[in-house]
């Protein structure tokens, strides 16, 4: 019986696990199973998902190409960078250290205009506030990096090809911008060692075939001397030589460089003189036995005898030299006009202080600025005067992309809004807008999502009429209270000088500050000044010498490069009786200039009267 009832218990079990096995074999023939593309797909889905997320969310630049590939324009005109192999712009290509020296020329620039400019005086030159031409922006942005340290400066004569001595011949697609990318590096190194006052000797006949369109009236080019003959070159070569070393043990004659045609029979032996002087001799076209290179449009030379491959030569087409030459040239005679007391208060435009984005082709209308209202405890609060930063009630929102912060000031700059165009322009200067579109609008996507979650779903960010602009009933930005309360000022009729010093209260900081965008510089200067009005109507109308001297001290900490303000002061110090702390003041002003690389021989030393 036992045994009986085992074998019960046994069949039944056995049934059981058959029943069940038969049933998940059906279900399994009635699964459905990838296909062959289903299963390709799904793996690379996974793939890109698990690259996604080591993504960073800074909005990095467009990839660089590199320059051993011998594209002249890559993406359609981009400029573009990358460590070891120099930056391509529109136009030609610069070796890594003559493009830190053309971001440093700019920068000089915006330092004279800022010794130059004349607060409390009214000024008609729109020049001074004229952004640099669209080369040198290419060449700064394609520099600048907010996310990684910038390489240390080169020296002068890193930038400087290695060329065979004495001769070379050009020849080839790219001799004549080869010739143009010699010209510019020469000259940018010669800005850097201001005891060489002559580097580069150039024939007239081959100025005007290399830069037809270059100013030679009223511009002076340090660095730089044209002659009209060979036998002119070979006589100020031999000058130079023979003239008695400079005082204070500088360097000797400085290596010259001639630019000429090939040259004719009379003019071969007068090439050998400078050749024996120590001169190095660079040829358009061929020309007698020499060294001859030939250089192809990306500025890869060979030499024509041996078939060697030569050095990469900086290559520049006429307009991208024109442009790099506008920040070395400066008027020969600047303006000198003397330095009284600040011109009464002017009564300003609406717009004072915005500077305008550079006009672009197909968008000639451009929405007056509105008159931004008092927005009573707002809870978004844009702050663009010292560290731009987005607060929303009291707290910092974080905003991922640096082209996201780049957007929300330059919206600030430009409360009349800005189309696509504009944005694109100004924030990846250099390339075509239909190649970075897309990247605007994710960064518009990114920056309403950052407001909308600080806000709770308020519309900040608006679009109006194809143009992008902040919304003034919510949003409070303290540079539009600058220009209100400028505005406010210069209309005064009655007791301006409370009215001036609101304006000085308000201003915080450098608009944008610790940040290198290549479009900030007109507005940041534009905003400076402002201020700097603001300091000298004040002091004008102040009675009392004491504090007026105190406004204009005030004034220099905000830009110590001014010129009148330092006037000024050692005039109030003189007024005052201390003409040694005017001497001092004078003296530190002049050192400062000095380190900043501004010649002492560029404008006249201020003098107290």
């Amino acid at each position: 019986m036992a045994w009986l009832v085992w074998l019960g218990l046994a069949c039944t079990v056995a049934v059981t696990a058959a029943r069940r096995a038969r049933a998940r074999a059906r279900w399994l023939r009635r699964l459905p199973l990838p296909t062959p593309w289903q299963a390709a797909a799904t793996s690379m889905a996974g793939a890109a998902a698990l690259n996604t997320a080591h993504i960073p969310t800074v909005d990095t630049p467009i990839p660089p190409v590199s320059a051993s590939t011998g594209t002249l324009h890559p993406l359609d005109g981009a400029a573009d960078t990358q460590a070891g192999d120099g930056v391509t712009v529109p136009g030609g290509w610069l070796p890594d250290a003559a493009a830190q020296q053309v971001a440093a020329a700019a920068a000089l620039v915006w330092l004279r205009r800022r010794r130059a400019y004349q607060p409390g005086q009214p000024s008609t030159d729109d020049s001074e506030l004229a952004p640099l031409p669209a080369t040198v922006t290419a060449v700064r942005a394609a520099l600048t990096d907010a996310d990684t340290q910038q390489p240390p400066a080169a020296p002068a004569t890193a930038a400087l090809p290695a060329l065979p001595m004495p001769c070379v011949a050009l020849t080839g697609d790219g001799a004549a911008d080869a010739a143009r990318g010699i010209l510019l590096t020469r000259l940018l190194a010669a800005m850097r060692d201001p005891q060489d006052k002559t580097r580069l000797l150039i024939t007239h006949t081959a100025l005007t075939t290399l830069l037809p369109d270059i100013p030679t009236t009223n511009t002076e080019i340090p660095g730089l001397r044209v002659v009209d003959t060979v036998d002119q070159a070979a006589a100020l070569l031999a000058s130079l030589i023979n003239a008695p070393p400079a005082p204070g043990g500088g360097a000797g004659p400085p290596g010259l460089l001639l630019l000429t045609d090939p040259p004719n029979a009379p003019t071969t032996a007068q090439l050998a003189t400078l050749q024996h002087a120590g001169a190095t001799v660079v040829m358009l076209g061929a020309g007698p036995p020499v060294t001859t290179w030939s250089i192809d449009r990306d500025g890869h030379s060979r030499d024509e005898h041996t078939g060697r491959t030569g050095p990469r030569l900086c290559v520049l087409n006429r307009t991208a030299a024109t442009d790099l030459l506008a920040v070395i040239a400066h008027p020969a005679r600047e303006r000198q006009d003397s330095v009284g007391e600040p011109a009464p208060p002017q009564r300003r435009p609406a717009e004072t202080g915005h500077a305008r984005i550079p006009r672009q082709a197909g968008s000639d209308r451009r929405a007056a600025a509105p008159d931004i209202p008092a927005v009573t405890n707002p809870r978004l609060q844009v702050r663009v005067l010292g560290r731009p930063a987005l607060l929303a009630s009291g707290e910092p929102v974080t905003i991922r992309r640096s082209a996201a912060l780049q957007v929300l000031v330059l919206l600030a700059v430009h409360p009349e809004g800005a189309n696509t165009t504009d944005l694109v322009q100004a924030i990846w200067p250099g390339l075509p807008a239909h190649t970075v579109t897309g990247r605007l609008y994710t960064t518009l996507s990114d920056l309403r999502a950052a407001i909308r979650t600080a806000t709770g779903g308020a519309t900040v960010l608006g679009h109006t009429d194809d143009r992008y602009h902040l919304n003034p009933d919510r949003v409070d930005v303290d540079l539009w209270r600058l220009h209100a309360a400028a505005r406010n000022a210069a209309t005064a009729l009655s007791a301006p000088a409370p009215a001036w010093q609101t304006v000085i209260d308000t201003y915080t900081g450098d608009l944008a500050a610790g940040h290198t965008w290549a479009w900030i510089d007109p507005p940041r200067e534009a905003t400076r000044r402002l201020v700097l009005d603001a300091y000298a109507s004040a002091a004008a109308a102040q009675t009392d010498p004491h504090h007026r001297l105190r406004l204009l001290q005030d004034a220099i900490r905000v830009d110590p490069y001014n010129q009148t303000l330092h006037q000024l002061a050692a005039d109030q110090l003189n007024a005052l009786g201390d003409a040694d702390a005017a001497a001092r003041l004078l003296d530190g002003y002049q050192r400062r200039l000095q380190l900043a690389g501004i010649a002492a021989s560029d404008q006249p030393a201020p003098t107290s009267r």
